[in-house]
C-alpha cells in the first residue's frame, strides 16, 4: 500500500509539471497570429501516410527503417506503459491480462519492439558519438544541442533495458502463473536462470522504467525531442497548398482590389476593419500559429539543411536554424510579452538579430527543405514573410532586387527599358 501511495504521488507530480509546461507553451502559441485549418479528411490521410507510415523517413532506407521501428515501438510499448500506470494506481498486477489473446498480442509486440528499439537507439548513439555525419553539425548546433540528443537517446536506451529486465524477472518470479507472452525476455530468462534476488530486481526494473517515463515526459517540452509529442499534430496541420505556392498577403490583396475597383472594395470592407500592424514577420509575435508549431516540432535532424542548395554551395543559410532561432526567440521574449503585453520591446528582434538578412536572401525558395522535412515543416513561407518585412517596412533588399523594384515602378516591367521601346526587338 505504501508503494501505491508513493506511485500516486509521483504520478500526480508528473502530471502537474507536464501540464504547467504545456500551459506555458500554449500561452506562447496564443501570442502568434491565427491560422485557418480546413479539410480535416485530407489532413487525416496525410497524417497516416507521413506520420504513422513514415513515408518521408524511408527516403533513406536503412536509417529510415531504424527510426520507423523506434516510432512504431513507442506506439506499441505505450500500451504497456498505460497498463503500468493503472497497476500503480489500483495496486493490481497486469490489469490488461483480462483481454485474453489480445493481451498476448500486446505483450509479444511490446517485448519484440523493446529489443528492436534498443538496437536502433544504440545505432543512433554510435552514429552521433563516433561517426562524423555532416548534417548533425552546423553553426546552429551548439554543444547543448548535441548533449540534448545524447541524453534523450540514453534515456530511451535505459527505458528499453529496464523494460526487458522487467519482463525477464517477471518470468523468473511468476512461478508458472505468468500472464502474457514474452518471446525475447523468455530467451534471456532461460539464459540467466533463476536467482535469489530476482524479486528485488523485478521491483527495481519496474520503478526504474516508470520513473524514467515520468522524467522523460517532463524533459521533452524543454528538449528538441519534444517532437515525440508534436510531430503528429504538426503533420496533421500541414500546409495543404503546393510547395511552390506562396501565401498571399490579404492586406496587400485588399489594397490592390481597392485600386482596381474602389467602389466595390469599399462596399465589401467590414466596419472597423483595421490596417495591419506590420507587413511580414519581424519578431515572434508576427509569425502565425503554424510557424510556431513547426518550431516546436523541429527534430533538428538537419535533413532540410543537407538538401538546401544555398547551404551546399557555402551560403550562410541553414533552414534548420530558422526554426531553432524562432523557438529560442519565443523562449526569450514570450514571458515578457505575456507579462507586459504585445507592445513590449527589448530592442532586438528575430529578423536582423537572430536571423541575418544574408541568410534570408540566400534562399532560392526551391522548397527542397520543405519537401524533405519528415514532419512537414514549411521553411520558405516563413523566410518569405521575413523578406516581406524587410522590403515593405525597412525598404531593405539586395541591390539587384532594388533595381528590379525601380524598373517596375518606372517602366512597368522588371527590365531597364521604356515601355515604348519594348517591341523594337520584334522589328
Amino acid at each position: 500500500m505504501g508503494n501505491q501511495y508513493l506511485f500516486i504521488a509521483c504520478l500526480v507530480a508528473t502530471i502537474g509539471i507536464f501540464l504547467y509546461s504545456a500551459w506555458r507553451l500554449y500561452r506562447f502559441y496564443k501570442l502568434t497570429k491565427p491560422y485557418v485549418f480546413k479539410h480535416y479528411g485530407t489532413r487525416l490521410l496525410i497524417t497516416m501516410k507521413v506520420a504513422f507510415f513514415q513515408s518521408k523517413i524511408f527516403r533513406r532506407p536503412v536509417i529510415g527503417l531504424m527510426h520507423a521501428l523506434v516510432f512504431w515501438g513507442f506506439c506499441v510499448i505505450g500500451i504497456g506503459s498505460i497498463e503500468m500506470v493503472l497497476d500503480g494506481v489500483l495496486g493490481s498486477d497486469r490489469i490488461l491480462a483480462s483481454l485474453g489473446w489480445l493481451y498476448d498480442v500486446i505483450t509479444i509486440s511490446g517485448d519484440v519492439f523493446a529489443l528492436l528499439v534498443l538496437v536502433s537507439i544504440a545505432g543512433f548513439l554510435v552514429r552521433r558519438l563516433f561517426m562524423n555525419i555532416r548534417r548533425f553539425h552546423g553553426i546552429e548546433m551548439k554543444k547543448v544541442s548535441h548533449r540534448d540528443a545524447n541524453v534523450a537517446l540514453t534515456m530511451i536506451l535505459l527505458l528499453m533495458v529496464s523494460l526487458l529486465g522487467l519482463n525477464t524477472f517477471y518470468l523468473t518470479t511468476c512461478e508458472g502463473a505468468c500472464k502474457g507472452t514474452f518471446p525475447v525476455s523468455s530467451i534471456i530468462a532461460n539464459l540467466i536462470g533463476q536467482g535469489e534476488e530476482d524479486l528485488l530486481l523485478l521491483h527495481v526494473c519496474w520503478w526504474m522504467h516508470i520513473l524514467l517515463i515520468f522524467l522523460f515526459a517532463n524533459i521533452l517540452p524543454y528538449s528538441k525531442h519534444f517532437h515525440v509529442f508534436m510531430s503528429i499534430p504538426n503533420v496533421f496541420f500541414s500546409r495543404l497548398e503546393p510547395l511552390g505556392k506562396l501565401p498571399v498577403m490579404e492586406s496587400v490583396l485588399k489594397e490592390v482590389k481597392m485600386m482596381m475597383n474602389p467602389d466595390t472594395a469599399f462596399a465589401a470592407a467590414p466596419e472597423g476593419d483595421q490596417p495591419p500592424s506590420r507587413f511580414g514577420v519581424k519578431d515572434v509575435e508576427d509569425v502565425n500559429r503554424k510557424n510556431y508549431l513547426d518550431a516546436l516540432a523541429c527534430t533538428e535532424c538537419g535533413r532540410c539543411t543537407s538538401v538546401c542548395p544555398a547551404n551546399i554551395t557555402g551560403k550562410k543559410l541553414s533552414p534548420r536554424k530558422i526554426f531553432m532561432d524562432l523557438r529560442a526567440r519565443m523562449k526569450e521574449k514570450g514571458p515578457h510579452l505575456l507579462k507586459e503585453g504585445l507592445d513590449y520591446s527589448d530592442k532586438i528582434s528575430l529578423v536582423n538579430d537572430y536571423i541575418s538578412q544574408e541568410e534570408l536572401w540566400a534562399c532560392t525558395t526551391c522548397n527542397a527543405c520543405a519537401q524533405e522535412c519528415p514532419v512537414n515543416i514549411n521553411h520558405p513561407t516563413l523566410i518569405v514573410d521575413m523578406r516581406r518585412y524587410l522590403v515593405m517596412e525597412e525598404g531593405s533588399a539586395p541591390a539587384g532586387i532594388k533595381a528590379i523594384f525601380s524598373n517596375i515602378e518606372n517602366n512597368g516591367a522588371p527590365w531597364q527599358f521604356s515601355p515604348e521601346d519594348r517591341m523594337k526587338w520584334a522589328e
